[in-house]
C-alpha cells in the first residue's frame, strides 16, 4: 500500500513537468517551429506512454486491494470461527446466543446457545453486574482469562491454562520455615535423671522425624527444645488440611508414666522471597504462639496475616518467681527514668482493671514518681460502680484519676505509659495517648492476639496467669519498702483477682492463692470485695429473661440472645454467659446482645473442652480458651447468631477429622 502511495505522488509530479513542458513548447513554436514540432512529438508520446502506465498501476491498485480485501475477510472468518479463543454472544438475560465452534467443546449437549451464562461458570453473570472488565474462569481442566464486553454483550475467553499451571508451580514450591519450640521441656527435664531425659529425648526426636519424613520436611534439631524445619507452600497447605494434628500427638506421646506430656508450639513463616525475611516471620509466629499459652500453630505470611490452629488445651501454669522479679526490676528501671506514668485499661474497665491500675500506681508512688490513671467516667458499667464510689470516698487516691483529654495534656516524651489488662491498641480507653511517648509497658493475662501495642519497651504478658491483678500483685512484691500499700487499694487488686477467677474456681494457679494471702496480709477486705460484687435486683432480672431465652445447641452448647433493641452491657452478658456455664450438661454458653455503642456484642464461656477464644477470633474478638468475647458492627442479632453457628460447626467439624 505504501508503494502504491509512492507511485500516485511520482504520477502528480510527472503531470506538473508535462504541463510545464507544454508552456515552454509553445515558446519553441514561437521561434523554432521545426523544433517544435519535433518536441512536441516527442512530448505525446511521453505523454501516451505515462497514460498507459498510469492506467495499468491503477488496474493492479484495483486487483491489489480487491485480493487484500478478500484476504482481510478470509482473516476475520478464520480468527472468528478457528482461532483458539472462546467468544461468546448473550442477550440482555444473560442467555447465550452465539458462540464461536472453539466453545463447543465445552458444551455438555451439542450447542451452548439457549442456555444460561452460569452454564460457563457461576460467577460470570455477578461480574458482568458488577461491571468487571476481566476474570478468571474455569471450565473443565481449563482456566480461562475472559474479558467482558458489556455494551456489545461479548465475552473474550483466553486460555490461560499453561499460565496457571505456573503460577501454581510457584505457589505450590515456595519456602516455609516452620520453628518447633517444646513448650514445657525445661519444666519435665528438670527433676529426671539422665537415663528418662535420654528417653524423652530420643522418643521426642523420633517423632518429629518420622512426622516430617512422612510429610515431605528437612528437620534439624538445634537445641534441647528447639527444631528448625523447612517445607513447601504445598506441603504446608496439605498440613493445613489435617488441622495440625500432631499437636494432638505429641500431647499423647508419653514415653515415662512419671512426667506429663510434652507440648508443641510451630511458628511458620511463608510468602517472604528473602530467607531471613521467612526467619522474622516464623520467630514472630512463634513469639505469638508462646503469647497465647503455647500448644498451637501459628502461620504468619509478608502481609502480617496470621492463622491460628490447636490451642485446645488449657496452658499448664509455668511462670516463675525468677522472671517475676526480673520484670518487677525492669519496671522500677523505666519508672525511675520518666517524669511521670500514665496508666490505662481497656475501654469499659471491669474490676481486674482497675485494680490492676491501681496496683501499678502504687509502684510508681513508691519509687517516688508522679502516677495518674486514665478514666473515663463516661464509661463506667454498674459492675464496677460501687468500687469506683468507694475510690472517690477516697480523696487521696481518686485525686490520681484523670480523664483522657487531661491525660494528654499531662504526658510528654518523658513519660512512661503502662496499659493493663489489654494489648490491643483498639480496646484502650485512650489510644491517641499511645503515639505521645516511645516509653510503653504492657502487663496483660490474655492470649496474644493480631492486634498489638507497637514497639512496647516491656512486655508482661502470662495467660497462665489468673488475672492482670495478680500479676501486678507479684511485681509489687518485689518493688521497694516505700509507700504502704492501702486497704482499698489492697481490696481493690483482690477483687479483680476474685472476680477472673469466679471466686478461685476457674484459671486459678497455686500463684493465684499466693498473691492472694499476699493481699490479705496488706489488709484486703473480703467482706467489702462481695459488697463491691452485690448487684441490682432489677439486673439479676433482666439476666434471668435472657437466660429464659438460651437455646441448646448440638446438645451442650447454650445460646441465648436478647430481643432486638433491647441493650445489654458487656458485665451483663459475660455473667449471663458464667451463670448457663453452671447449668447441667452446658460444656459452652454464648450470649449476644445489642450494646449502647450500636455493635452487637458475644460473650462466651466454656468449661475447657471448647476453645471460645478460636471462635470468638474468627469473629475479629478475643480472650482465653475458657473466657472470650467480641464485638461486630454493621450487623443484627440474627446474623451474629448464624455466623456464629456456622464458625460452631466448623469447629467441630475441623476437631472430628483430627
Amino acid at each position: 500500500m505504501a508503494e502504491l502511495q509512492k507511485k500516485s505522488t511520482v504520477s502528480k509530479h510527472l503531470w506538473l513537468i508535462y504541463a510545464i513542458s507544454i508552456i515552454l513548447l509553445g515558446f519553441i513554436w514561437y521561434y523554432e517551429w521545426i523544433l517544435g514540432l519535433i518536441m512536441t512529438l516527442l512530448l505525446s508520446a511521453s505523454i501516451y506512454y505515462s497514460v498507459r502506465t498510469e492506467q495499468t498501476m491503477i488496474n493492479e491498485t484495483e486487483k491489489y486491494i480487491s485480493t487484500l480485501s478478500y484476504r482481510v475477510k478470509k482473516v476475520g472468518e478464520e480468527a472468528l470461527l478457528e482461532m483458539p479463543i472462546g467468544i461468546v454472544l448473550f442477550s440482555e438475560d444473560y442467555v447465550i446466543e452465539w458462540t464461536n465452534p472453539y466453545m463447543n467443546q465445552f458444551a455438555e449437549e451439542d450447542t451452548l446457545v439457549g442456555k444460561s451464562l452460569n452454564v460457563l461458570s457461576e460467577t460470570l453473570i455477578p461480574n458482568i453486574k458488577e461491571n468487571k472488565d476481566d476474570i478468571w474462569i474455569g471450565l473443565g481442566e481449563y482456566d480461562f482469562e475472559t474479558t467482558i464486553k458489556r455494551e456489545e454483550r461479548l465475552l473474550y475467553l483466553f486460555d490461560r491454562t499453561k499460565q496457571s499451571e505456573i503460577q501454581n508451580l510457584y505457589h505450590n514450591n515456595q519456602t516455609v520455615l516452620f520453628i518447633i519450640y517444646l513448650d514445657n521441656y525445661d519444666e519435665i527435664t528438670q527433676n529426671m535423671d539422665d537415663t528418662n531425659k535420654s528417653q524423652l529425648n530420643s522418643e521426642v526426636t523420633s517423632f518429629l522425624n518420622n512426622w516430617s519424613t512422612q510429610n515431605g520436611l528437612y528437620l534439624k534439631r538445634t537445641s534441647q527444645d528447639r527444631f528448625l524445619a523447612v517445607g513447601t507452600k504445598e506441603i504446608l497447605d496439605q498440613l493445613e488440611q489435617t488441622k495440625f494434628d500432631i499437636l494432638d500427638e505429641m500431647r499423647e506421646l508419653n514415653p515415662a508414666d512419671q512426667f506429663s506430656p510434652i507440648t508443641l508450639s510451630i511458628g511458620i513463616g511463608v510468602g517472604e522471597e528473602t530467607l531471613p525475611g521467612l526467619g522474622q516471620l516464623a520467630q514472630s509466629s512463634l513469639d505469638l504462639v508462646l503469647g497465647r499459652g503455647g500448644d498451637q500453630v501459628a502461620i504468619k505470611d509478608e502481609e502480617g496475616k496470621v492463622r491460628f490452629y490447636g490451642g485446645k488445651t488449657n496452658p499448664m501454669e509455668k511462670r516463675t518467681r525468677v522472671r517475676a522479679r526480673v520484670i518487677s526490676h525492669a519496671l522500677k528501671e523505666l519508672v525511675v527514668a520518666s517524669d511521670k506514668v500514665i496508666i490505662m485499661g481497656h475501654q469499659t474497665p471491669d474490676m481486674d482493671a482497675i485494680g490492676a491500675a491501681i496496683g501499678i500506681l502504687n509502684i510508681a508512688q513508691t519509687n517516688g514518681v508522679e502516677g495518674h490513671i486514665v478514666f473515663d467516667p463516661d464509661d463506667v458499667d454498674t459492675a464496677v460502680y460501687r468500687l469506683v464510689e468507694a475510690i472517690k470516698a477516697d480523696a487521696d487516691l481518686w485525686q490520681h484519676f484523670i480523664d483522657p483529654e487531661t491525660a494528654e495534656d499531662l504526658v510528654t516524651s518523658r513519660s512512661l505509659i503502662v496499659i493493663v489488662d489489654t494489648h490491643k491498641p483498639s480496646m484502650v480507653v485512650d489510644k491517641r495517648l499511645l503515639s505521645k511517648t516511645e516509653y510503653k509497658v504492657v502487663i496483660d493475662h490474655h492470649r496474644r492476639g493480631e492486634d498489638f501495642i507497637d514497639n512496647p519497651t516491656l512486655v508482661y504478658m502470662e495467660p497462665y496467669a489468673s488475672s492482670t491483678a495478680e500479676l501486678v500483685t507479684e511485681l509489687l512484691e518485689y518493688q521497694p519498702k516505700g509507700k504502704k500499700l492501702k486497704m482499698l487499694e489492697a481490696t481493690a487488686l483482690l477483687a479483680g483477682i476474685i472476680v477472673d477467677t469466679k471466686s478461685f474456681t476457674l484459671r486459678t494457679g497455686s500463684r493465684t492463692f499466693d498473691a492472694a494471702s499476699y493481699l490479705r496480709a496488706k489488709g484486703a477486705d473480703t467482706v467489702l470485695v462481695q459488697q463491691f460484687m452485690k448487684e441490682d435486683l432489677d439486673l439479676y432480672i433482666r439476666r434471668s429473661k435472657l437466660i429464659e431465652n438460651a437455646k441448646l445447641y448440638r446438645d451442650s452448647i447454650a445460646i441465648a440472645k436478647a430481643e432486638t433493641g433491647d441493650v445489654f452491657s458487656p458485665v451483663l452478658i459475660a455473667q449471663t454467659a458464667d451463670t448457663l456455664l453452671t447449668m447441667s450438661g452446658i460444656t459452652a454458653s454464648f450470649v449476644i446482645s445489642e450494646r449502647k455503642d450500636g455493635r452487637i456484642g458475644i460473650s462466651a464461656r466454656s468449661l475447657g473442652d471448647i476453645n471460645v477464644q478460636v471462635i470468638m477470633e474468627k469473629m475479629n474478638g478475643g480472650g482465653h480458651l475458657t473466657n472470650a468475647a467480641t464485638q461486630i458492627e454493621d450487623t443484627t442479632i440474627e446474623d451474629a447468631e448464624s455466623l456464629l453457628v456456622d464458625i460452631l460447626d466448623e469447629y467441630y467439624e475441623g476437631r472430628d477429622t483430627e
